[in-house]
């Protein structure tokens, strides 16, 4: 039975979900544990699976297959964990500025995963300072594995929008990493 069948039949049983689920569970975790931290990707798995089937009925197969709307919804959800995660940094530096000790625990660990984000490489510190779009084109692509029409499905944008700004990407990556190719390890030309 296809994806979009199972999501129909799903309708009247909502227990058929589970076969999406099955098939795609481990696919989407893995591209959210390569984006985010682990105990965020098994968090954000779950819900990636929750919101699918909340919107199952609003799913138009007319628009692409249900792997990349799985992929675009887990790639919102990086958004929203990242901009929360944002929101909970600033908080706490006014605290910290203001002589209040944060209290030990998970605010605590997100400052030291900052931390140590900002000591990694330089690929991490130019994927960072890309254009969220362009960074999605390019990890969707590379992490995910989705091809161009994929991509252009799951973040709802035409098919030569991805082409180009994977282009785009790759040329400023090879430009800011010294003409080093990241995905051979050697130099271009």
């Amino acid at each position: 039975m296809s994806d979009a069948d199972l999501l129909k039949a799903s309708y009247r049983r909502p227990e058929r979900f589970g076969e999406i689920y099955d098939r795609y569970v481990a696919e989407i975790h893995a591209y959210l544990g390569r984006r985010l931290d682990q105990q965020a990707a098994d968090d954000l798995a779950s819900e990636v699976f929750l919101t699918a089937f909340r919107k199952r009925k609003s799913f138009d197969p007319e628009r692409g297959e249900v792997r990349p709307w799985l992929y675009g919804i887990a790639t919102n959800l990086i958004a929203l964990h990242r901009r929360a995660e944002v929101r909970k940094l600033a908080a706490l530096r006014r605290s910290s500025a203001a002589g209040e000790r944060p209290e030990h625990g998970h605010e605590e660990r997100v400052i030291s995963r900052v931390d140590a984000a900002s000591e990694q490489a330089r690929l991490a510190a130019e994927l960072e300072a890309l254009p969220a779009g362009d960074r999605d084109v390019l990890l969707l692509s590379a992490l995910g594995g989705l091809s161009h029409d994929e991509v252009a499905t799951a973040l709802g944008i035409p098919y030569g929008t991805v082409g180009s700004r994977l282009s785009r990407v790759r040329r400023k990556l090879r430009a800011a990493l010294g003409g080093v190719n990241p995905l051979s390890g050697g130099t271009d030309g």
